[in-house]
């Protein structure tokens, strides 16, 4: 569905980047991994992703923090791959406090990963897209970017931000045939989620399931955690052409919790 097709996703050496990638992989998607470390098991990665797949996939290290690397994974992997058609900004990192307490450095860290590397990604990507007349850009925001809870002043100022960049670059690129949206998951069952599952269960002394109902999903009406592999499949839909005609919108895979 997708050969011929280059693909970029920050913050995709694991949970949700890392499923997103692998489906854009299994579809013939050329694929740039990226990270800020720069591990053998990191390239180790791309390896395996590219044996499983068929699809030729690397290994990028870029800090998502610094303007400069992020434009600088998307040359790169352009210089690597080809002409970048589908950029995936998925990059983020969260920290929670009460405003009047919540760090300045941890507030600049948090605006600047999840939601400043999203524009200079773009900045960088977009000129190839237009030249190509062919372009998908998929900004994972969250339930957050549509609602908020306390505690979590950066993060949900962050989202909602990559929300009003994906309306703004989607209309801005309206005729060029490049699309612009924002997935915005709820609690998507990763490993850094499901290794704090036992933490849980002791502390509030339930039972796994009574933990994930009860305590981690109870915003999420369905009471399931959403699957990376699900988002992965959004992701490919969103790339193909049936889906030309959706931009600028936000798309919510969150078990009902944005309904309430």
């Amino acid at each position: 569905m997708l050969a011929n097709q280059v693909a970029v996703v920050t913050g995709s050496n694991s949970g949700i980047g890392l499923g997103i990638a692998e489906a854009l992989a299994a579809a013939g998607a050329s694929v740039a991994l990226n990270s800020f470390t720069d591990r053998d098991e990191d390239h180790k990665l791309a390896e395996d992703m590219a044996a499983r797949t068929g699809s030729k996939v690397i290994y990028v290290k870029a800090d998502m923090s610094k303007g400069d690397e992020c434009a600088a994974l998307v040359e790169k992997a352009a210089a690597e791959l080809g002409t970048v058609s589908i950029l995936v900004n998925n990059a983020g990192i969260q920290h929670v406090a009460p405003v009047e307490d919540f760090p300045v450095d941890k507030w600049n860290a948090i605006l600047a990963i999840n939601l400043s590397s999203a524009f200079h990604t773009i900045r960088t990507a977009v000129p190839g897209m237009k030249a190509n007349g062919f372009g998908r850009i998929i900004n994972v925001a969250s339930a957050h970017g549509l609602t908020a809870s306390p505690f979590k002043s950066a993060y949900v100022s962050a989202k909602h931000g990559v929300v009003g960049l994906t309306k703004t670059v989607a209309l801005e690129l309206a005729q060029e045939k490049v699309t612009c949206n924002a997935i915005c998951p709820g609690y998507v069952l990763t490993p850094l989620v499901e290794a704090q599952i036992p933490d849980q269960m002791k502390t509030h002394n339930m039972g796994r399931d009574e933990v994930v109902k009860k305590v981690m999903l109870e915003r999420q009406p369905t009471r399931e955690f959403v699957t990376t592999d699900q988002l992965g499949a959004l992701a490919v839909f969103l790339c193909s052409d049936a889906a030309s005609q959706i931009t600028g919108t936000t798309l919510s895979v969150d078990g009902g919790w944005t309904a309430l």
